[in-house]
């Protein structure tokens, strides 16, 4: 399997007076196709881990490499264009312009790109079309439902066609319906069309769509789950397994 990310030994220290370590020599690859899902408790790194693997944030100490390029070493200029070419973004603000149409919004990385008008119509129409959100092209984000404005920030997610999209708690503002809505679509997508997904969430039944999960734990990658032949709900079990110990250690050492 092709390799996507590259991460060794990374060490992220926040502060100057007081440091703290978000995350603690964290070492990591993730291969084309892969579906990670990110978990832990709050403070545990995950978010922090997120960021830095899509180049967000920077390590304090280690190397972060994507389709073999040292991230580290690229200035900003590059990094962006970078960014824009190879990744896209899925957050659980769904961050579209109010200002702008649903086309419009879809469409802005094309446009930053300097991408012909003719040619960003037809793309954020293909786009549309997939995502089942072609009636409200020309609605603005407040005449939206929350399932739709999610549904119009991952086409400009895809508008690029990233070879890896990252997801912060993508449904964290989406009802159930709408939540399976769109975790069936990172699925297909991961499954049809091989675009590696990384995501962080809180959530066991978000995490079993997943491929693998890495449960972190005082900024360490503190146990590994390979969902293999597992079926959903046995994933969705095995997830729940580590949570709840998560839980029940937490429970222990607020009663001592």
């Amino acid at each position: 399997m092709k390799e996507i990310v590259l991460a060794k030994d990374i060490i992220k220290i926040y502060g100057y007076k007081s440091k703290g370590k978000a995350l603690d020599g964290v070492s990591l690859t993730v291969y084309e196709g892969d579906y990670i899902c990110i978990m832990g408790p709050s403070g545990s790194g995950k978010s922090t881990l997120l960021n830095v693997l899509s180049t967000i944030d920077m390590p304090t100490k280690g190397v972060v490499e994507i389709d073999k390029v040292n991230i580290l070493k690229i200035n900003e200029f590059d990094l962006g264009r970078f960014r824009y070419e190879r990744l896209g973004f899925i957050f659980q603000e769904f961050n579209l312009i109010d200002s702008l149409t649903i086309r419009e919004n879809i469409g802005v990385p094309l446009a930053l790109a300097d991408k012909a008008e003719s040619e960003i119509n037809k793309k954020v129409e293909n786009m549309a079309e997939k995502l089942s959100i072609s009636e409200i092209l020309d609605k603005f984000p407040v005449e939206c439902s929350g399932g739709e404005s999610q549904r119009a920030a991952a086409a400009r997610a895809l508008i690029t066609e990233p070879k890896m999209i990252v997801a912060d708690e993508p449904t964290g503002n989406l009802d159930t319906k709408n939540s399976h809505e769109l975790l069936k679509l990172l699925k297909e997508l991961n499954e049809k069309e091989g675009i590696t997904i990384i995501m962080v969430t809180h959530d066991s039944m978000i995490a079993s769509y997943a491929k693998k999960l890495l449960f972190l734990r005082d900024g360490k990658i503190d146990e590994t789950i390979e969902r293999g032949d597992l079926t959903q709900k046995e994933f969705f079990y095995k997830i729940v397994e580590i949570t709840s110990k998560e839980s029940q250690n937490l429970f222990e050492s607020i009663i001592k």
